[in-house]
């Protein structure tokens, strides 16, 4: 039964994963994400291919993109909120990094100014993990840029 009700509270809609993304872009003075369904049929297409395997490779398409898993059925919330968790890696005075690695990407995307779409898909796997992926128009993450 314990296991019943967590997939039940599990929210995927495509509003669970705007208001995820909207709330941490309100909060750093930048403009909110608008679903898109295309951006949302290929992350939809590329959950699927990683859904027999849940390996965490980027899809090297054309889009921005956030990847997550977990062992269980993750809501958009949840994965968003993976990504939202590097925000104290970001520093704001020199637009990097700490220390200069990409510890900080994934957050950096969620509140990129420029993207101005999102779609998003989730799959179960084999293993009993959950694939998560949220993709981004236009994609952020620019060398040379500031996310806000």
């Amino acid at each position: 039964m314990v296991a019943l009700g967590h997939h039940i509270h599990a929210q995927n809609r495509p509003v669970d994963y705007v208001d995820a993304h909207n709330v941490a872009r309100a909060t750093v003075g930048v403009g909110p994400l608008v679903w898109n369904e295309t951006v949302a049929e290929y992350a939809k297409a590329y959950a699927e291919v990683r859904s027999k395997d849940c390996v965490m490779r980027h899809s090297d398409g054309p889009y921005g993109e956030n990847l997550a898993a977990g062992s269980w059925n993750v809501s958009a919330k949840e994965a968003v909120d993976m990504w939202l968790d590097e925000e104290p890696l970001y520093d704001v005075e020199t637009g990097l990094c700490v220390g200069g690695g990409n510890a900080c990407l994934h957050y950096t995307q969620v509140v990129w100014r420029n993207s101005n779409f999102v779609g998003c898909a989730h799959a179960p796997c084999p293993n009993g993990w959950t694939f998560v992926i949220c993709n981004y128009d236009p994609p952020g993450n620019i060398v040379g840029e500031r996310p806000y």
